[in-house]
């Protein structure tokens, strides 16, 4: 197709620059909608481990960027350059054009093999091919050599990379983009019959009454139970029997609350000393409730779900 170590380098760039800024908007959007998490987006530990990525990023975005220009923004060059010496056409209309299309192509394509949802990356795959674009219309007519390629490049992932994480900021603290809020689930909704993993059953029943089969629960420090060694035995107890539970509406009894009020959940205890008083948090949907308890170590808990049985 007539690429040539040069053009390479140039497509490798500019696609490079865009990957730290779709990736940051990714995860705060992510971040902000987690049924899981334990602090806001731009807590203490999500940005050390956001500084953490930061770090390996220039090992890792060469090769993404050159990727992303062989796959999608090269081949689209090469029949955006065909279809305009046939229509006399401007290349760089055709060349946005067929980039979107490819785009929409690979997006098809992962969802038969991997299943991905096509209305959403279809959308953000023929997105991806704007910026480069652009950017490489911009990279030839002003520069010359490895580094006058590069450097540009950089300075342009930065501001965007500082572009959407003030943007993010300034979207939360106004309320455009709102923190995941639970549902509000009364005590008659949550009566019924709870199911999760490895056999687990929670039925809650009238009056508050509990029956368990192979349920997690929280142990007592020190316990063998407790152990958080990663082939050891798993931070919880596993119960059977009865035991008793409630609708604790303000979260306070929430473990993990950093306040005098947490996450609303369902405190159960169980009976004949197996475990002790376990706090299942309610996440989901109004739709699709959950109930879920991290156990371990709260920077990478072991979180157990429970789903409403059909």
């Amino acid at each position: 197709m007539g690429w040539g170590n040069r053009r390479l380098n140039e497509a490798a760039a500019v696609c490079a620059m865009q990957f730290p800024a779709i990736g940051l908007a990714w995860w705060i959007r992510g971040q902000l909608g987690d049924d899981y998490a334990y602090g806001g987006a731009y807590g203490a530990f999500a940005l050390f481990a956001l500084a953490c990525l930061l770090a390996v990023a220039p090992l890792v975005l060469p090769v993404l960027g050159l990727a992303h220009a062989v796959l999608q923004v090269l081949p689209a060059e090469a029949l955006a350059r065909e279809a305009a010496r046939r229509t006399r056409g401007p290349v760089w209309a055709w060349h946005l054009g067929l980039t979107a299309v490819l785009g929409v192509v690979w997006a098809g394509l992962a969802l038969l093999l991997w299943d991905w949802p096509f209305t959403v990356t279809a959308p953000l795959f023929a997105a991806l091919g704007v910026l480069p674009v652009l950017g490489l219309g911009w990279l030839r007519r002003r520069t010359r050599g490895f580094w006058g390629v590069w450097l540009p490049a950089l300075f342009a992932s930065v501001g965007l990379f500082l572009l959407v994480f003030l943007g993010g900021v300034l979207a939360t603290v106004t309320g455009i983009l709102e923190e995941y809020e639970p549902p509000k689930l009364s005590a008659a909704q949550l009566t019924g019959v709870w199911r999760g993993e490895e056999g687990a059953v929670l039925r809650l029943g009238t009056g508050g009454r509990a029956d368990l089969t192979a349920l997690p629960a929280e142990t007592a420090p020190g316990s063998a139970s407790a152990s958080d060694e990663p082939y050891g035995d798993p931070p919880f107890a596993v119960c059977d029997g009865t035991g008793t539970w409630r609708l604790d509406a303000k979260g306070g009894y929430d473990p993990y609350a950093d306040g005098p009020e947490g996450r609303p959940g369902v405190v159960v205890r169980p009976a004949d000393g197996c475990g002790q008083e376990t706090y299942w948090r309610i996440g989901g949907t109004e739709a699709k409730p959950e109930l879920f308890v991290p156990f371990g170590d709260p920077d990478a808990p072991d979180v157990r779900i429970l789903t409403p049985a059909p």
